[in-house]
């Protein structure tokens, strides 16, 4: 493969001034970010790792920019796939402002409770491995967004909104110039392996521990009003045919959400149970859909997919649960 090649599998030209990064986070299409050039001004939305680093400062000189030439970093939430790269990245915008939800403000600042969160789920091998160590951003350059707020890029308005129910710090950017919504996690993951015949495909992600079904669909349905004609997913690409995507989305949080409550047995029989249910649900849409792929892939794909929104949807269910108890002893 030449260079040049091996740029284009990892920096994708999606006109509108878009690129779309590979962070080559997991495997490849899996977690993408954002570069959005207008009139010789640069912003990125969402990092990846810190591995990503050296990719997300490669498409800006390919943009024929330098890194001063970057005006803004977003996030779009502190989740670390999105948000994990962030200071790292940060350390070489010498003239960006750092902008984030005010729920997550706090985490980008001081990211030693984040890391440590992470590193009782994954360990130090991995935490390593995947993520490296994570580095503070400088308060004195964060911005925090608030529902409603206009960030300039140039003569190009990016425009924020709260969009919970995959996690309350999280919001989307709706960019008028491209009819596209930065989504990050809020309008689920569609993996170009699941493509068929150019037709999307996409699932909910109920990561722990902040689903809230309903939110969520609220959030999707604020977005739909607006008929984007893009969504530009972090997992992953550029994907079009919103209102029908927008359609499955909802269905699907809400079909997570009952086999979340019908899921019985104990906390660890739970998660298994509920991992082969969702895998089968899985798999019967994918078929649904025109996929050929055989199941043992569809398995792997999904894998860790299935295995976070079982243990994300079960979260939300012990949450109803007790607040059903308390309702009841009170009563």
């Amino acid at each position: 493969m030449t260079s040049s090649e091996a740029d284009s599998a990892v920096v994708q030209q999606l006109g509108h001034g878009i690129r779309a990064i590979d962070t080559g986070f997991h495997r490849p299409r899996f977690d993408a970010a954002y570069l959005i050039v207008e009139d010789g001004r640069a912003a990125f939305i969402d990092t990846g790792t810190n591995h990503a680093v050296p990719r997300l400062l490669d498409a800006v000189a390919g943009a024929g920019l330098t890194p001063d030439c970057v005006d803004w970093l977003i996030v779009t939430h502190v989740h670390l796939d999105h948000a994990g790269g962030a200071g790292k990245l940060f350390q070489s915008l010498p003239k960006a402002r750092f902008v984030v939800h005010p729920r997550g403000a706090r985490h980008m600042i001081d990211p030693s409770a984040l890391y440590e969160s992470a590193r009782g789920i994954y360990g130090d091998a991995e935490m390593e491995r995947s993520y490296g160590r994570l580095v503070p951003v400088p308060a004195e350059r964060v911005v925090t967004t608030h529902d409603g707020m206009d960030l300039q890029l140039g003569a190009r308005t990016l425009h924020f909104i709260d969009t919970p129910g995959h996690a309350r710090h999280h919001h989307c950017i709706w960019d008028e110039r491209s009819r596209g919504f930065f989504t990050g996690d809020t309008f689920g993951l569609s993996y170009r392996e699941f493509d068929v015949d150019g037709r999307p495909w996409l699932l909910p992600t109920t990561t722990p521990i902040a689903f809230e079904p309903e939110e969520l669909v609220a959030s999707v349905r604020r977005m739909l009003a607006f008929e984007p004609e893009y969504l530009y997913l972090t997992h992953f690409g550029r994907v079009g045919d919103v209102a029908r995507l927008g359609a499955l989305m909802i269905e699907q949080v809400r079909a997570v959400a009952a086999l979340a409550l019908a899921c019985e047995g104990d906390a660890a029989e739970r998660q298994k149970r509920l991992e082969e249910m969702l895998a089968r649900h899985y798999l019967a849409g994918l078929r649904a859909h025109g996929c050929t792929l055989a199941d043992a892939e569809i398995r792997q794909l999904l894998a860790l997919d299935i295995q976070l929104n079982a243990e994300g949807s079960l979260v939300w269910r012990e949450r109803m649960d007790n607040a059903a108890r308390r309702a009841h002893e009170k009563a």
